[in-house]
């Protein structure tokens, strides 16, 4: 898919100079209909009118995938990406905590989180490494789909051949359950489905829905195994470079364009079922007792290395 240009020319009432220096490229993986697609065509809409720059809005992966995107923004050849908590912690190990097994019981819990200190202390240490957090979108809490079966006890996934994201915490999960994993970029995921290279994956249900992956591997198995962020994150070399109007420009585009992108998600969570049940998925709920007390030493892993932000965490979760 070709990249959108939307361009508002610099007026009277707009930052004068800024134009030049502010362009931007935006790029993701999704594709139309997703609420990250739509919440980066909200941005780009949200900062052109507040600066006069030039954004190219690039999604579809592009650009390349969430890895090569991160890569690409601390080089300066692509601005800003919405990117992937997975992929965000290769370099930033601390974001991958958010995912650490049935941590959050709903999406407005987690959000709380991201929004406080402990979205500061990410942002600082993504500044290290030359990327800055703009804010954190919404990846949903997560559920497996089967070719073949429900999963709704550990057992049933025992050596099954589970795709994840680049997501260490998400491989330790289904290792402790019992599974395979091997982890796959997005955009490459439904070729592998349909070939037969994975029994299935794990996504919230708007991905999965907006994918047809459902289509592939009608078996939905609810199991909100884990949450995850969108994290919106700027090159810091690009960012160093606007002035403060400008940056406040990007930040506000960002909160504005990421809470119509959470309601999405959370409204796809109660609206898809009955949609995709229609459309020939089949729902079981898995048994989440077992599955917590299965995925226990994933919590003694990441505490044994980061103990205060996983006790933060926790008391966080529970007071939300």
């Amino acid at each position: 898919m070709k990249m959108k240009l939307i361009t508002i020319l610099a007026g009277t009432t707009l930052i004068a100079g800024a134009a030049q220096a502010s362009d931007a490229v935006f790029a993701h993986g999704e594709n139309p209909g997703n609420p990250r697609y739509v919440a980066a065509e909200k941005w780009a809409e949200l900062y052109a009118d507040c600066t006069g720059a030039s954004v190219n809005v690039a999604p579809s992966a592009t650009m390349g995938n969430d890895v090569e995107m991160l890569t690409s923004a601390t080089a300066g050849i692509i601005q800003i990406t919405a990117n992937s908590q997975g992929a965000m912690s290769q370099i930033v190990p601390e974001i991958g905590l958010l995912g650490l097994p049935f941590l959050f019981s709903d999406l407005p819990s987690a959000w709380a989180v991201m929004d406080g200190d402990l979205g500061e202390m990410l942002d600082a240490r993504a500044q290290s490494a030359g990327l800055k957090v703009l804010g954190f979108w919404d990846n949903g809490i997560r559920n497996i789909t089967h070719l073949s079966k429900h999963v709704t006890e550990p057992a049933d996934l025992a050596g099954m051949q589970i795709r994840t994201p680049p997501d260490q915490m998400t491989i330790d999960i289904f290792e402790a359950l019992g599974a395979s994993p091997a982890p796959l970029a997005w955009s490459e995921l439904p070729t592998a489905l349909q070939s037969g290279a994975f029994d299935g994956q794990e996504n919230p249900l708007t991905n999965i829905h907006s994918a047809r992956l459902h289509e592939i591997t009608p078996y939905v198995t609810i199991s909100g195994h884990k949450y995850e962020s969108t994290p919106v994150v700027a090159g810091l070399a690009w960012w160093s470079g606007l002035d403060e109007a400008t940056q406040a420009c990007a930040l506000d585009a960002t909160a504005e364009a990421g809470a119509m992108q959470r309601q999405m998600s959370l409204d796809a969570d109660e609206a898809l079922r009955p949609v995709m049940e229609a459309e020939g998925a089949q729902f079981a709920q898995a048994n989440r007792d077992a599955f917590i007390e299965a995925t226990v030493a994933v919590y003694d892993k990441y505490a044994a290395n980061f103990p205060e932000i996983v006790a933060a965490l926790r008391d966080a979760a529970q007071t939300e």
